[in-house]
C-alpha cells in the first residue's frame, strides 16, 4: 500500500474531515512539494500517498493545516495560533513496506506513530 495518513480530531472525537494535507520529499534544508490535498469524510485521503511502486526510500514530510482546520470548524482560537501547520518529519528505510502516518490532533496538542 506504500504510504498513507489520516487524521483524527480529538477535540470533537472524530475524523478531521476537510483538513488540508500537503506532502514533501526532503533532503537536509529542502523540501519539494508532492502534493497538496484535503481529506475526505474519514479523515483519510482516498487514495494512498505512494503506492508500494512509487514509494522510494528517502525523508518525507507531512504539514497538516491544523490552525486552519480548527477555524473551519468554528473554534476560536487565540493568535497567534499555539498550533498552525504540524510538520512530521519522517523516513522511509524499507520502500517495501507499508508506512501509515496517522495524527491525533486539538488545537493545543498532538501525537503520531508508525501505524499499520
Amino acid at each position: 500500500m506504500g504510504l498513507s495518513t489520516h487524521v483524527l480530531d480529538t477535540m470533537h472525537g472524530g475524523p478531521a474531515a476537510g483538513m488540508t494535507v500537503k506532502l514533501f520529499a526532503t533532503q537536509g534544508d529542502t523540501a519539494t512539494l508532492i502534493q497538496s490535498l484535503t481529506l475526505n469524510h474519514d479523515g483519510r485521503t482516498d487514495a494512498p500517498l505512494f503506492d508500494n511502486d512509487s514509494l522510494k526510500v528517502g525523508t518525507y514530510r507531512l504539514s497538516f493545516d491544523v490552525a486552519g482546520y480548527f477555524k473551519a470548524k468554528g473554534v476560536q482560537l487565540p493568535e497567534p495560533n499555539f498550533l498552525n501547520v504540524v510538520n512530521l518529519d519522517f523516513g522511509v528505510a524499507h520502500a517495501d513496506q507499508h508506512y501509515h502516518v496517522p495524527l491525533l490532533v486539538s488545537p493545543w496538542s498532538y501525537s503520531t506513530y508508525r501505524g499499520s
